[in-house]
């Protein structure tokens, strides 16, 4: 699995011009599932994403989580993630999940986020979605459960 995690301020997904999922403060979360991925590696992603410590305490340093600020997280499925362009201009996605796989884990780490106590919004699995967001610093993160970035 692999995830962007941004910081904002506020981030929104519409689908056909229809806003469905939206959050002010709190965490931007592209998530791409890839062929393979198991629970291990959703329980490696829910546990950084939910304790990822970026936002600022009263000292100006990252060192808040998204529970302790009150925020929410924006969880949107982007299997482009696994986008492979080693060879060639064209993204080869061979590496992606299938659908059902994909939807299954993205639909548990949303919910494994909401367990911990943080309100989750979310995108439509395999929609054309539009995805806007003012990103907060800028902080973006990349995280990916079974290599170093």
């Amino acid at each position: 699995m692999r995830a962007v995690i941004q910081r904002v301020t506020q981030a929104q997904v519409s689908v056909e011009s229809k806003i469905v999922g939206r959050i002010e403060q709190g965490l931007l979360v592209l998530l791409g599932v890839a062929k393979g991925d198991s629970a291990t590696d959703l329980e490696y992603l829910v546990d950084k994403v939910s304790g990822l410590r970026v936002f600022e305490d009263e000292q100006g340093k990252m060192n808040l989580d998204l529970k302790t600020i009150g925020g929410a997280a924006l969880v949107v499925s982007q299997f482009t993630l696994f986008g492979d362009v080693r060879r060639g201009k064209r993204p080869s996605f061979t590496e992606a999940a299938a659908p059902e796989v994909a939807d299954q884990l993205y639909q548990l780490f949303c919910q494994q986020i909401e367990s911990r106590g943080i309100p989750v919004q979310r995108g439509i699995f395999q929609a054309d979605m539009q995805v806007s967001l003012t990103n907060d610093g800028p902080v973006t993160i990349l995280l990916d459960s079974r290599k170093i970035l």
